[in-house]
């Protein structure tokens, strides 16, 4: 690893500060920025370079974007407090946020215009596994953007699949993902709270399902938090309104009907409208619960 590269990573949420960790541990000058500021004290205090962003950013070889949105990421890029104009040329963004193939173009030809690579890089694995430096990122960009990332990508990444070299096609790989593990939670909350109807517990469930040819990754994911009755949020139920509307926005666009996608959209709405947005993602198994008058472990 490459002690000299200098990195910044701007949002410090629960994916961001486990990236920005992973960047301090492989021995990267790892700068961290939020509009929280307790997050950056806490990792300067863990470690982080100091410095404020006018100080270090023409030092910078690398940013990357964790932020949740595209409106985020454009923020952060080319917003008020813009980093990619005081970029130096040939540093490198590498874009986590999930977002459409289009906005991610947009955002590589705008940086181009300032002679900053851009790697569209969406990330999947969870928070533990970005603290822990083992995330899969679906990433696309020139040959240029990859070898500038490389320090950043062998930091933090397990798994790197690289898509191709126009930016947008690590993002159409992401909606996909995003459209299978959002489906996939839903009907897990589905499935569970059908069990209970029939008399399985949550916890026969687990012991059962898990074994057998209905499980998937996200059910021994997310079930474990219903059984324990434990919504303290790995991945909240708002994350997924705006990623499963992406996917819907891209379908549309594509004239791809999507009625399952559609179906699960609305269950997180719902879940979101009760006020359980900022809750874990399983929390979305409560609105099956509340229709269906039944009692899910935990209190309350």
């Amino acid at each position: 690893m490459d002690a000299q590269t200098r990195a910044a990573v701007f949002g410090l949420g629960s994916m961001g500060y486990g990236i920005a960790s992973s960047l301090n541990r492989a021995g990267l000058a790892t700068h961290g920025f939020d509009v929280v500021a307790a997050q950056m004290e806490r990792f300067r205090a863990e470690g982080g370079a100091p410095g404020t962003l006018d100080e270090v950013a023409a030092t910078l070889d690398a940013v990357v974007v964790v932020v949740l949105n595209a409106a985020q990421t454009e923020a952060v890029l080319f917003g008020a407090d813009a980093i990619v104009p005081r970029l130096k040329r040939g540093a490198v963004v590498v874009s986590c946020a999930t977002v459409a193939p289009s906005f991610a173009r947009a955002m590589a030809a705008r940086a181009a215009e300032h002679g900053v690579l851009y790697l569209d890089a969406p990330i999947s694995g969870g928070a533990g596994k970005a603290a822990s430096g083992q995330l899969s990122v679906l990433a696309s960009g020139t040959p240029e953007a990859f070898a500038a990332a490389k320090p950043v990508l062998d930091a933090t990444a397990e798994t790197v699949f690289a898509l191709g070299d126009e930016p947008g096609a690590g993002s159409a790989m992401k909606a996909v993902n995003q459209l299978l593990a959002g489906v996939h939670i839903a009907a897990m909350a589905e499935a569970m709270t059908f069990g209970i109807t029939q008399g399985v517990t949550p916890a026969k469930f687990m012991d059962v399902i898990t074994k057998c040819a209905g499980t998937s990754w996200m059910l021994e994911n997310r079930g474990p938090h219903i059984v324990e009755g434990d919504y303290t949020p790995r991945s909240a139920v708002d994350i997924w309104p705006k990623d499963l509307g992406i996917v819907l926005d891209i379908a549309r666009e594509a004239k791809f009907g999507a009625p399952i996608t559609a179906a699960a959209l609305q269950q997180f709405l719902a879940a979101s409208g009760s006020g359980l947005g900022k809750e874990d993602d399983a929390a979305v198994a409560k609105v099956y619960a509340r229709n269906a008058g039944l009692t899910l472990p935990g209190k309350g």
